[in-house]
């Protein structure tokens, strides 16, 4: 069948109305335990000799004539019903992704309602859908996305940004998005993930991302490889052809039943639990020291984090470092409070270092949300920043037991 730009319209209409458009599904796979977790519905064309054609045979004509509109609630509502038939058959369920174009931008308050009409309808809980917004949606509609997508977000939805470092993504736009998904395009996995700048480049992605409180998904992992680096990437879920490729509903039924893919478990340095290997020490120090700070003394700034078992949670989280002595001070025993602020003042610290003093430890009473004063050993460790001429304190700090 030759499709293009003059029969699109008419074309697509009698697929939509004879269902000739299928909804293939790829599950989605817990990046740790290999348990399918979700899913996201991709359309397919089937012809009359049987065949089908892929989206890249017809998203973009749609696209191109604004009749993805069609395509996408069309697809939507057959997702929907596919969900009411797994509750309706005890089948558990797992939130499926659905595609939207950006064009629905222009759809102006009529999306939401459109939305919740058609899960409510056939009663399905909201969190079982995932509306997923491409990154270049982003780039045409600026600060409107903001509240388009917290609008989605506060209706019950999951919202997830599609093919992110596929275009000129601004981190500084991505943590001010109420999107709870982060997709990592594909373009950014590529071979087996042996290249030294590809790796820096996704350590950070999925550092930030965590951070921002995004659950990451790594879309087009095909190898054991790429699957291990992602591991120690701390990305929770996996979408590619190592698990499973896309597949028509009956065939993802049929997984739903037993979620379980293929274990991935020859070698242990490639199934590390879900976490980096700067979280995975993190927990190892926290046992010991319960508040940790990294302070630029050069720049005097700072970052902080306390576990829950710290003495005090109080301390603010980022900011000045000579605020931050004296906010400490302030909850030193009075006895304490002049050694503590001598022994942490800046260029006090800076002479040390210059001194070939490369470790500083004091012990003072501080006291605790509960009002009492307790010794609190507090040890900072200097280091050199390699790629600035800036010099670095990590302070260890924990309890040593009642007053």
């Amino acid at each position: 069948m030759d499709i293009n730009e003059r029969n699109i319209e008419k074309l697509i209409d009698i697929a939509l109305k004879n269902k000739d458009i299928v909804v293939y599904y790829q599950p989605k796979y817990d990046a740790v335990t290999s348990r399918l977790c979700g899913a996201e519905a991709l359309a397919r064309w089937k012809l009359e000799d049987g065949s089908v054609l892929s989206p890249g045979c017809f998203i973009p004509l749609l696209e191109k004539n604004g009749l993805i509109i069609k395509l996408d609630w069309y697809m939507y509502g057959e997702t929907c019903a596919f969900i009411r038939k797994l509750m309706d058959e005890g089948i558990e369920v797992v939130t499926i992704s659905a595609n939207f174009s950006r064009l629905h931008t222009f759809e102006g308050d009529a999306f939401i309602p459109r939305l919740c009409e058609t899960a409510d309808r056939l009663g399905i809980p909201h969190k079982y859908l995932e509306v997923e917004i491409t990154e270049s949606t982003f780039e045409n509609l600026g600060t409107n996305i903001r509240e388009f997508i917290a609008d989605i977000r506060n209706a019950g939805f999951n919202v997830s940004i599609d093919d992110f470092g596929s275009g000129l993504s601004s981190l500084s736009f991505v943590k001010d998005v109420p999107a709870n998904v982060l997709k990592i395009d594909k373009s950014l996995i590529s071979g087996n993930c042996e290249n030294e700048k590809e790796r820096i480049v996704l350590e950070s992605i999925f550092n930030f991302a965590h951070k921002l409180n995004f659950t990451t998904v790594a879309e087009g992992v095909e190898t054991k490889e790429q699957l291990g680096f992602l591991r120690t990437c701390g990305c929770k879920v996996i979408q590619g052809y190592i698990f499973a490729k896309p597949m028509p509903q009956e065939e993802f039924e049929n997984v739903c039943k037993k979620p379980h893919a293929k274990v991935y478990d020859e070698d242990i340095l490639l199934t590390q639990p879900s976490a980096t290997a700067d979280e995975l020490l993190m927990q190892a120090v926290f046992r010991a020291y319960p508040l940790v700070i990294f302070s630029n003394l050069s720049r005097n700034s700072f970052y902080m984090m306390a576990y829950s078992n710290f003495t005090t949670r109080s301390c603010p989280s980022a900011g000045v470092y000579t605020e931050l002595i004296m906010h400490g001070a302030s909850t030193m025993h009075p006895d304490d409070k002049e050694l503590f602020i001598s022994t942490f003042d800046i260029q006090s610290q800076k002479q040390r270092y210059e001194n070939g003093e490369d470790t500083i430890s004091v012990v003072t009473r501080q006291k605790g949300d509960d009002g009492i004063y307790r010794p609190v050993e507090t040890t900072n460790y200097y280091v050199k920043n390699p790629s600035a001429d800036d010099l670095l304190a990590i302070t260890l700090s924990r309890p040593l037991g009642d007053a």
